[in-house]
């Protein structure tokens, strides 16, 4: 009677026994935060320390050592000037430290000493060159002044004085010393104006402009090629008045005179 009774008590032992070593899911593994220390007092030191010496060090390697500084000045965008006349007009400090360099001063120099310069971009390219980036302006219409011609940009600015007039840039001329509009407008005004005028100009008509005569600021003419001319009248209307010279020389191409300052009633004659 012993065995089975002894049987049954091991059962109930062994239900009651310890639980499993096996940890539930999702707590296998904890994560612990460990106690942040506050640096002590002579870390501290030494951090600063060595932030001091190497503030120290890079401002030594800026202006102080050989390793940073001018050597050379590199312009790119030149068209009608010379790199040699960019560079020697920039007067940039040689051997002088790159980092100490005042672009701004520098890009305005340049402008005042070339004013065919119509945009400088001045950059430091370590660790020894001062880059140069050159818009120069472009002429719209040419001043004769003598046997000399002074070029004029989009923006009615006189740039420059040349010996020979670029190629396809119509010459421009003020007969405006006895008009009412000199004193109302300006010089400056009227000759953007007529800078304005070509600039409405289509390609194809434009390469056949031999001049524009502003006499007012109402009163602008085109001369071209073949004895022809355009009264364009005022600066207003231009893409519309662009747009009827341009068919006009197609469908009247014996015609000498054409007037479109009233661009929706155009006049032609002449042959």
């Amino acid at each position: 009677m012993a065995g089975p009774t002894t049987a049954r008590r091991g059962e109930k032992k062994s239900l009651s026994g310890p639980p499993s070593a096996a940890a539930p899911p999702g707590r296998r593994f904890r994560w612990e935060r460990l106690p942040l220390r506050a640096p002590s007092r002579r870390s501290l030191i030494i951090i600063l320390i060595v932030a001091v010496l190497l503030g120290a060090f890079g401002v030594w390697v800026l202006y102080a050592s050989n390793w940073l500084r001018v050597e050379r000045v590199s312009p790119t965008g030149t068209k009608v000037l010379t790199p040699h006349e960019v560079i020697a007009a920039a007067d940039a400090p040689m051997n002088a430290p790159l980092a100490s360099v005042d672009t701004d001063a520098l890009a305005h120099q340049l402008r005042a000493r070339l004013p065919r310069i119509k945009t400088v971009d001045v950059e430091r390219s370590w660790p020894h060159t001062i880059s140069l980036k050159v818009t120069e302006r472009v002429p719209e219409l040419l001043l004769r002044s003598g046997k000399k011609f002074v070029e004029v940009d989009a923006g009615g600015v006189r740039f420059a004085t040349v010996g020979t007039a670029p190629k396809g840039v119509p010459l421009l001329e003020m007969a405006v010393s006895d008009s009412p509009s000199l004193h109302r407008f300006g010089i400056d005004r009227l000759r953007r104006a007529a800078v304005e005028v070509a600039q409405d100009l289509p390609a194809a008509v434009r390469k056949d402009v031999r001049k524009v005569r502003v006499r007012s600021y109402d009163a602008i003419t085109l001369e071209l090629a073949g004895d022809r001319t355009v009264a364009w009248g005022s600066r207003e209307q231009g893409a519309e008045k662009a747009k009827v010279l341009t068919a006009l020389l197609k469908a009247a191409r014996d015609a000498r005179h054409f007037d479109i300052s009233v661009p929706s009633a155009p006049a032609v004659s002449g042959s």
